[in-house]
């Protein structure tokens, strides 16, 4: 681990710099993703842009920012992970970054040495909130456990070469009904791009008849190549991001502008409920006694 000398910084004395794993979360609607975009508003640009004014690093430089995993527009993170080099203790760092904006909020740290790569965790795991209930859920959960194994990606990702088989080992795929819809979870050391949501486009492919289990089984072992759907990415969600090392520090938040946030949101969802269920109430009213295909009643 690199230290350097005791010095001044950020309101107070500390001893060296830290190179930091930062477990953190977010809500992916409010972002165009991950990476940075020179005009939109990302979450890499807001956690840069953070950094200097909450001085938590003096440079972009000495921060050293590397993230886990790269999400797209419209995912959300429960538990994504980023490492970062700061001269502040874990407590101070952990309650500076949850100043930075109310859509992120940072849960954890743990001090790690120069040679570890975030990009090396052990196990990641999505799940997939799909609100679309299944019709044949037997049929769909048995299609979800052919993928346990080794897995050729083509049909499973985005600008994958398709001259010869990419492999990838996936611990699961499971399926859940819930009172809406149904959870769909992935669990993997790694994904390329897009993949989660190209499973749960097959599996819906699966439920709507569209695919043969024998197809998709022949996909999977790289004797067939398929053009799947690719899921939306509202409903995905990275769970989580493993690692063989404990939490040395819990956030004690949300503090008051993440709360004020979250319940800003659940307030805009419930007042987005009530409209859409008026709207449909009334749509089922006036299609009373006739075909409700959008004519004027004679």
């Amino acid at each position: 681990m690199a230290v350097r000398p005791a010095r001044h910084y950020g309101g107070g004395l500390y001893l060296g710099t830290t190179r930091w794993l930062v477990r953190f979360g977010y809500d992916g609607s409010e972002y165009s993703g991950w990476a940075r975009q020179p005009h939109a508003r990302t979450i890499e640009g807001v956690l840069r842009d953070g950094l200097r004014r909450r001085a938590i690093a003096p440079t972009l430089d000495e921060a050293r920012l590397e993230v886990a995993s790269r999400t797209d527009r419209g995912v959300s993170a429960r538990a994504n992970a980023l490492t970062l080099r700061t001269v502040l203790a874990g407590p101070i760092l952990l309650r500076r970054l949850n100043t930075i904006a109310p859509t992120l909020f940072f849960t954890a740290v743990a001090s790690i040495s120069s040679a570890f790569r975030v990009r090396g965790a052990t196990r990641r795991v999505y799940r997939y909130y799909d609100p679309r209930p299944s019709t044949n859920l037997a049929s769909v959960q048995a299609a979800a456990l052919l993928f346990a194994g080794r897995v050729d990606v083509r049909s499973f990702g985005r600008s994958i070469r398709w001259d010869a088989p990419q492999w990838r080992s996936v611990e699961s795929v499971t399926v859940s009904a819930t009172d809406s819809g149904q959870v769909i979870e992935v669990r993997a050391p790694s994904f390329v791009w897009g993949m989660v949501r190209k499973i749960v486009g097959a599996l819906r492919e699966v439920d709507a008849g569209h695919l043969p289990t024998m197809r998709l089984e022949a996909a999977i072992a790289g004797q067939e190549r398929l053009t799947l759907p690719m899921a939306e990415p509202e409903g995905l969600v990275l769970w989580d991001v493993e690692f063989p090392l404990p939490w040395e520090v819990w956030w004690s938040g949300p503090n008051r502008h993440q709360v004020e946030f979250y319940r800003s949101a659940r307030a805009a969802l419930w007042r987005r409920g009530r409209v859409v269920d008026a709207v449909l109430e009334e749509g089922h009213r006036a299609g009373l006694g006739h075909e409700g295909d959008g004519s004027t009643p004679e």
